[in-house]
């Protein structure tokens, strides 16, 4: 983090005007870039206006907001929103942004942009009344100079039109407004070039690495004398390389020019998913012997393979990719980036022995590579869902034409220093897969990533793979992309000869966390296919045992044996991490969010994803479903997930019921019983010793209220989170496994409740609330602190309940 982003989050009570006119003069005098976080302060109206752009419009009575925001999630639910439920059966519209600054005189001989990291959609950016561009895109990073048209000295007004009112424009929910981050980035004449830098490792061993770096540097004025210097530190902040090169003036005056660098790094710490080592590389731009700017690249040294039999490797270590896809909503939080939730998200998935992640399907923001790299995640790096045709009215196929390459030429500057970026892809089920014009687009997409990157393999999610697939015909692709299809994965070879496969996208099984429907080992496709009529249950649940998939997908248990059986099968992405807002397959209205992920909206894991945890990690595991609460008599079937065991020995109320163990490629054990109060134990046992043992009882009626928050110290800087897990116990402190009790929430402190959820996929109250219905006994609740330290305190009250109270300090 540049100092000038760490230096932020101390002043808080500073006026933000104030605050940028000194970061200006404090960088004024050293010549160098900085970056200032642009987040608060911003004036919002939704809906349409006039003149909004002009410097002279009064926005004085328009609500006061920081960003990221994402005013979508604000709205109520509706099947008559034009979203649709498919795209989250929220609000989309208009909205303006206006933000007022000043810049000193000081600052005349510098340059100064402003970089959005991402706006959903059809944005419209201006700078004191002058129009500085539009893009469409929602998911693109994007800059703007301000230079030319700042009123040094005096204020400054920028103003953002965000036009979302066009829908259905996406398949799932998008979010609406400035809804990632804002940098002011101010350089001297002479610097470093957006997204200027790229690195790559094109020789690496035990006992070196060769480290490329090519530098473009902008020269606006007439420097001389440029020295370029670049230092490789390790991760304590060890120089362990360095590089220096002249420039000659010859090739200066008002110019881009190009610097190119190898070094060389003895005895390389690599980069790997179990152990993501990252160093930096600084380059400093002199002239005349000044330094005028500084600008870090990250770096990751690794080196990997994809091989046609033997799958993927990394540093000459074969591994399975055991990946996820996920969209880039925040569950209640909605689209509206936070760093902490999104490393949550991370964060559960690594714990379940995740290493990688597909960009559904979309550039994703860019936090999410700054973690990856951070955590060891392999990444898939998407660009489109669709090229000219459309899949719904309104989407990105209206701006393919004319814009495409500029976004995918953004997006690989922007992605392709990050070392947990693996694989491009080009897009996700193409409708011109089976038409002749993919043998056209497929190439030329192809060809204007790899004027930018020779390092990556590209592909494309292909959910028609076989060889009439007009995309593979192309040759563009290096990896053959399967979207489902698991029958034909041992196949491969046989339809692609030579080819190297990866699993784009998998499953699509169904679950409701904490529901289940018996027998669990009946399969349901729902619905099934050409089902107009289909029903389902009547609450729009789905049974969580595994055993409910789409007519397209496949169970997890089913998709993970073969991927685990085949070297030549290099890995694969589920179909979904966790739960999202939109697509609520099976069901449509009243339902707005999907069943498909592993973990809920919410956050809370479903039963399955100790299944991966089981077979994924090496930490012990013992995991019996579902709850222990039914009708005296009725069948119930009890699973259990584990590793490192022989078996597993089920009681109830201390008599055992038998002792099952897995064989073949089984991934579970099961019980049929009759239920009975009391107690369910299971016992796992290696070579006879007990590894690990797990009781499930019996709950009586709600009683009290527990609190617990992932985090009891957070940082004062108006954007770090709390997560609060909210459990309805009965008297004992069992979960009661179908409490749905009305619990209301207080806060005192310098906090407020960002959102709340429960991961109910049916659930229409409003995320933006100090209350929430538990449901299968949990809700969540968010804080979020703002930027005075001390003391928070949680009080969440039920009627008939035990409140509970917790303290989260802010510091």
């Amino acid at each position: 983090m540049p100092a000038i982003k760490a230096f932020l989050c101390g002043v808080g009570k500073l006026s933000f005007l104030l605050l940028v006119s000194v970061l200006f003069t404090l960088k004024s005098s050293a010549q160098v870039r900085s970056i200032i976080d642009f987040d608060k302060g911003w004036h919002f109206h939704l809906g349409d206006t006039t003149n909004a752009e002009q410097s002279t419009f009064t926005d004085a009575n328009w609500r006061v907001l920081n960003l990221p925001h994402d005013w979508s999630v604000e709205g109520t639910f509706s099947k008559e929103n034009k979203a649709t439920p498919e795209g989250g059966a929220l609000p989309g519209g208009i909205g303006w942004y206006r933000k007022t600054f000043t810049v000193p005189v000081s600052a005349k001989s510098k340059l100064i942009y402003i970089d959005f990291d991402g706006v959903y959609q059809k944005s419209t950016v201006w700078i004191n009344g002058h129009k500085l561009g539009f893009r469409p895109n929602g998911y693109i990073s994007f800059r703007y100079e301000l230079t030319p048209y700042l009123n040094f000295g005096g204020q400054n007004t920028i103003a953002v039109k965000v036009d979302n009112s066009v829908q259905p424009n996406s398949r799932w929910y998008s979010g609406s407004g400035i809804y990632r981050n804002v940098w002011l980035v101010t350089t001297g004449k002479t610097a470093i070039d957006h997204w200027g830098t790229y690195i790559t490792t094109p020789e690496v061993s035990a006992q070196s690495a060769k480290v490329n770096l090519k530098v473009r540097i902008k020269n606006a004025g007439d420097a001389a004398n440029i020295t370029v210097k670049t230092s490789i530190y390790d991760a304590a902040g060890k120089s362990v390389a360095e590089y220096g090169s002249i420039i000659p003036n010859a090739e200066l005056k008002d110019s881009v020019i190009l610097s190119d660098q190898t070094l060389t790094v003895k005895t390389p710490v690599l980069w790997a998913v179990d152990h993501p080592y990252l160093y930096k590389a600084v380059t400093k731009v002199l002239v005349n012997g000044a330094v005028v700017d500084d600008y870090t690249t990250p770096l990751g040294i690794r080196y990997f393979n994809f091989d046609a039999d033997k799958g993927f490797s990394l540093n000459g270590k074969h591994i399975k990719i055991l990946g996820v896809c996920d969209h880039h909503d925040l569950g209640s939080l909605g689209s509206a980036l936070n760093y902490r939730a999104l490393e949550r998200q991370l964060q559960e998935l690594k714990e379940m022995g995740c290493n990688a992640i597909r960009t559904s399907h979309n550039p994703p923001t860019p936090e999410l590579l700054e973690l990856t790299d951070k955590m060891g995640f392999i990444v898939m790096d998407e660009a489109f869902d669709c090229w000219e045709w459309a899949k719904v009215k309104y989407d990105y196929h209206l701006y393919f034409k004319q814009w495409h390459k500029r976004d995918l030429e953004d997006q690989v500057l922007r992605d392709r220093n990050h070392p947990s970026v693996i694989i491009w892809s080009i897009g996700n089920e193409i409708p011109q897969q089976a038409d002749t014009s993919a043998l056209r687009i497929a190439p030329d997409l192809a060809a204007i990533v790899h004027s930018l990157d020779k390092t990556r393999p590209i592909t494309t999610a292909n959910d028609r793979p076989d060889t009439n697939n007009k995309i593979v015909k192309s040759g563009a692709i290096d990896l053959i992309g399967y979207n489902y299809h698991e029958y034909d994965y041992a196949k491969f070879h046989d339809r692609y000869p030579g080819k190297k496969f990866i699993a784009t996208e998998t499953t699509s099984d169904l679950q409701t966390r904490g529901h289940y429907d018996m027998p669990s080992d009946s399969i349901r496709i729902w619905p099934s296919r050409g089902d107009d009529k289909f029903v389902g249950n009547a609450d729009n649940t789905v049974s969580a045992y595994d055993n409910v998939r789409p007519p397209w997908g496949s169970t997890h248990e089913a998709t993970w044996k073969v991927i685990k059986k085949y070297d030549m099968l290099s890995g694969f992405f589920i179909w979904t991490g966790w739960d999202y807002l939109g697509e609520p397959t099976p069901y449509s209205w009243p339902s707005r969010s999907s069943y498909f992920g592993i973990i809920d909206l919410a956050g809370f894991p479903k039963d399955v994803y100790y299944m991966y945890q089981s077979e994924w990690t090496n930490k012990p595991v013992l995991h019996i479903f579902p709850h222990w609460n039914w009708t005296p008599g009725q069948t119930i079937d009890i699973w259990a997930y584990y590793n490192h065991a022989d078996e597993v020995e089920l009681y109830v109320n201390g008599k055992s019921v038998g002792i099952q163990k897995k064989t073949g490629d089984d991934l579970h054990v099961m019980w049929r019983l009759k239920f009975e109060p009391g107690t369910l134990k299971a016992v796992s046992r290696k070579d006879g010793k007990v590894v690990l043992t797990q009781e499930i009882h019996t709950a009586g009626k709600p009683a009290k209220i527990e609190l617990s928050a992932d985090r009891s110290t957070i940082n004062a800087d108006g954007k770090d989170l709390s997560f609060v897990t909210v459990k309805i116990l009965d008297k004992d402190g069992n979960v009661v496994p179908d409490a749905s009790n009305l619990v209301n929430f207080k806060i005192n402190g310098n906090a407020f409740i960002a959102s709340v959820d429960n991961g109910d996929p049916v659930s229409h109250d409003p995320f933006k609330a100090d209350y929430r219905k538990a449901f299968n006994g949990l809700a969540l609740a968010i804080v979020q602190a703002k930027e005075t330290p001390g003391n928070i305190t949680f009080t969440a009250t039920a009627d008939g309940l035990q409140p509970a109270t917790i303290t989260i300090k802010a510091k």
